[in-house]
């Protein structure tokens, strides 16, 4: 073939062969991960196998097992499987790891023996990142997202879906039943062939039922009334489209606003954000050293028990209230149209009249405050107001916290669409990386550490992107 490019000879003999080092660049991110886990104290950071036992056979350093996994959840490769594999096959892996073959079960007990240490190592970088000055002047955005579990939703269950699958093999065994009926009708040759057939599969049904019908009992006994069958922590829950919900865990993300780095994450299976703000802003607010840190979150976390206690910890918060007035919906004035007035402590309505404090009780552990007139049955605009008697207005008492979140807001229009650009790509790449199947860990705390392998992945790699390869190594060498 002339005219074109010519390969090397496979069969030529060299006198000296190449040097391994020469076909890693300098700028190649394997570099980082050599230079990043070579200057870990992996004892502190909680790694076992660190100090080799005295009798036995030898095993491989936890430092040879951290590289080999960072970089292959750095090029999508997070299964043990196929780790094995590209160890013996891949140049790059060769150089880090030294020619290593560990195989698929060393590979696989080492992510699922070391999860806290691994989200350890996750938060070391975070702290490298705060050091090089790549995170933002303490703003954060916060969001939840559901991920996939190695459990199908068929091996989940809970009361509505237990019953729901109970009066599906109720009606089917109705339809063998009747099916049945029809084959004794027909000829002798017919129903010979169809009976055998027909009654196997009646059995089989019944069984399920009986499966069922004592899964039902059991699911009734459980604490949350949910059993999952491959992952025990794993759970159901809803996502935006009808009938696409999925049986896994909630994963929640800060992400600084400058860079978009992942400052802080944490793993839960509570199929709802409401109960999560203060715990992954106090995570944020820790990770990045500031004395008060500005929070983004969408209205899924609106809470005000959640919201007060990040005020408390100097944590600002700005989301929006859910829209969850029945008025409103049925066009009537809801509570925002009501003014506090502080100095009078009562409320003005819209028609000018005051609503005035009559009483407080405690209801789920919250004091609320109850504030009415008795004007209302006079009003001219009643009707636009209240189907009852008099109008109502409940008053939490932390209730200022909440309208200075609201003022917030309102100071800033644009705070929820930079909260959308800031985190909800990074959970969009995290999942393309991840594939289908997302998690292949089972367990909350095994799917914590392997979620903290693939963000550590996702950091490293956007402040090789950020700074370059080089910068980066020395910025770790310090």
């Amino acid at each position: 073939m002339t005219r074109f490019v010519q390969g090397a000879d496979r069969h030529q003999i060299a006198l000296l062969p190449a040097c391994l080092d020469d076909y890693v660049v300098p700028d190649n991110p394997a570099r980082v991960i050599d230079v990043f886990v070579d200057e870990l104290d992996l004892t502190a950071l909680g790694f076992a196998g660190v100090t080799p036992a005295i009798t036995g056979r030898p095993g491989y350093h936890p430092a040879t097992l951290l590289k080999l996994y960072l970089y292959g959840y750095l090029n999508q490769v997070p299964s043990s499987r196929r780790l094995e594999r590209e160890a013996g096959r891949n140049v790059e892996l060769m150089w880090l790891i030294g020619r290593l073959a560990p195989d698929f079960k060393t590979i696989a007990d080492f992510r699922r023996e070391n999860g806290e240490a691994l989200r350890a190592t996750c938060r070391h970088f975070v702290i490298l990142c705060r050091q090089v000055g790549l995170l933002a002047g303490g703003v954060v955005a916060v969001d939840g997202s559901r991920f996939k579990a190695v459990n199908t939703r068929d091996r989940n269950f809970t009361p509505a879906a237990v019953r729901r699958r109970i009066e599906q093999v109720e009606t089917s065994i109705g339809r063998y039943l009747a099916a049945l009926d029809t084959a004794d009708r027909q000829e002798a040759e017919v129903a010979e062939l169809r009976t055998p057939r027909l009654k196997e599969r009646l059995a089989a049904l019944r069984d399920r039922l009986r499966a069922l019908q004592a899964m039902e009992t059991l699911v009734e006994a459980a604490p949350d009334r949910q059993i999952s069958l491959t992952d025990p922590d794993a759970r159901a829950m809803a996502t935006n489209g009808k009938g696409t919900g999925l049986v896994g865990y909630n994963v929640q993300a800060a992400v600084d606003t400058k860079h978009h780095l992942v400052v802080a994450h944490e793993v839960t299976n509570v199929g709802h954000d409401r109960t999560q703000l203060a715990s992954i802003a106090g995570q944020a607010h820790a990770a990045t050293g500031e004395a008060a840190i500005h929070v983004l979150a969408d209205r899924g976390y609106f809470s005000g028990e959640e919201i007060l206690a990040c005020e408390q910890a100097g944590i600002s918060v700005t989301l929006p209230k859910p829209l969850t007035s029945g008025a409103k919906a049925e066009g009537r004035f809801s509570k925002q149209d009501f003014v506090y007035q502080e100095n009078e402590d009562a409320y003005r309505c819209p028609a000018g009249q005051m609503l005035t404090y009559r009483f407080e009780s405690i209801e789920k552990g919250m004091t609320l405050r109850r504030y009415w007139t008795s004007a209302c049955s006079t009003c001219s605009i009643k009707a636009d107001c209240t189907p009852s008697v008099q109008r109502r207005i409940t008053r939490w008492e932390h209730e200022h916290v909440l309208e200075v979140v609201q003022r917030r807001l309102d100071e800033n229009p644009n705070a929820m669409r930079d909260r959308r650009q800031t985190v909800e790509h990074v959970f969009g790449t995290l999942k393309a990386w991840m594939g289908a199947t997302h998690f292949l860990t089972k367990g909350m705390r095994h799917v914590a550490g392997e979620m903290s392998l693939q963000v550590l992945a996702y950091n490293m790699k956007r402040v090789i992107a950020i700074l370059g390869a080089a910068p980066l190594i020395a910025a770790i060498r310090g």
